[in-house]
């Protein structure tokens, strides 16, 4: 009999098997995004010390409908805004095994729209 694997958890196999091939640098980190069926979140990471340089999430901006097209270029927006503050203007894009497709191009398309290039 074959087990079943909740959505999740293929999710987080595609994920490890994207990261393998994806790494952020200190002049290239990486920009990782998680969403949730309520929530969206954004971090840029530098893997080589393993710190997180900017973080935007829907709940940060206390958006209404954090959990929407909307709220998801919003925070595409922020992140982007946050990164040239930090003088970082190239990530590289983490999709977090997701469908880049919806949410998650949303907020990629409102990160290159806002200045920040992927």
């Amino acid at each position: 009999m074959i087990k079943k694997e909740s959505r999740n958890a293929m999710r987080e196999i595609r994920h490890k098997r994207i990261r393998k091939n994806l790494s952020g640098t200190k002049e290239m980190p990486r920009l990782n995004v998680f969403r949730s069926n309520s929530e969206i979140y954004a971090q840029v990471i530098d893997d080589t010390t393993g710190h997180t340089l900017v973080s935007s999430s829907s709940r940060e901006l206390k958006l209404a409908n954090g959990g929407n097209i909307e709220a998801a270029k919003a925070v595409g927006k922020d992140v982007a805004q946050k990164c040239k503050k930090a003088k970082i203007n190239k990530v590289v894009f983490d999709r977090g095994g997701y469908l880049y497709h919806g949410r998650v191009s949303a907020l990629a398309d409102a990160a290159r729209e806002a200045g920040l290039e992927i």
